[in-house]
């Protein structure tokens, strides 16, 4: 469950995913670039890198939701 928000900073438009239920609390933001190497506006709410982190791919979340992490963080 997440609602999704499209935010446009600069020349690009961010889609901002703002999750719900076993996930709640995580908020996930992407660019789509042309390439790569493609310069873009970093605004001040975007966080840390997390494309080949694949606890955030979405099939993963389902199988181990981001309430989890937070838990065995504690």
């Amino acid at each position: 469950e997440k609602t999704r928000f499209r935010v446009p900073v600069g020349e690009h438009t961010f889609e901002v995913d703002v999750f719900h239920g076993e996930n709640d609390g995580l908020i996930v933001a992407e660019v789509e670039l042309r390439y790569e190497a493609e310069e873009f506006v970093r605004p001040d709410w975007l966080g840390d890198e997390v494309s080949h982190d694949t606890r955030y791919f979405n099939h993963n979340l389902v199988a181990h939701p981001y309430s989890a992490w937070t838990q065995r963080a504690n």
